[in-house]
């Protein structure tokens, strides 16, 4: 072979690997973005699981919340007619204990 093809054919193959190199650097530059794809996925998808439980969780807590809300009521209600009930039965006995010490004087005088 003479100097000048050896040359073109070092060229050639010089020129044929390095394309190699490129097509291999462009196929790894591109395989990590849908990596970092498929990770962004990922968590965006468990930032959205999170999200649903914690909704659930709110729901939950707001329905406790209201129950609790309506036994509070119910006891403020329940504690209103106990008191109703206490000073009714407070002027009965005060009553029935004039009466009965109206009757011990009526008794004291007529002795």
């Amino acid at each position: 072979m003479s100097r000048p093809m050896l040359l073109v054919f070092l060229l050639l193959i010089f020129i044929i690997t390095s394309q190699f190199e490129w097509r291999q650097q462009l196929v790894n530059d591109i395989d990590p973005t849908p990596g970092i794809t498929s990770r962004q996925q990922q968590l965006s998808k468990r930032e959205e699981a999170v999200k649903e439980k914690v909704f659930v969780i709110i729901l939950s807590q707001e329905k406790n919340i209201h129950k609790l809300n309506e036994l509070v009521r119910d006891l403020r209600q329940q504690l209103s007619e106990c008191k109703c009930n206490n000073e009714t039965s407070t002027a009965t006995a005060n009553s029935l204990t004039e009466h009965v010490i109206e009757l011990e004087r009526q008794q004291f005088l007529e002795d």
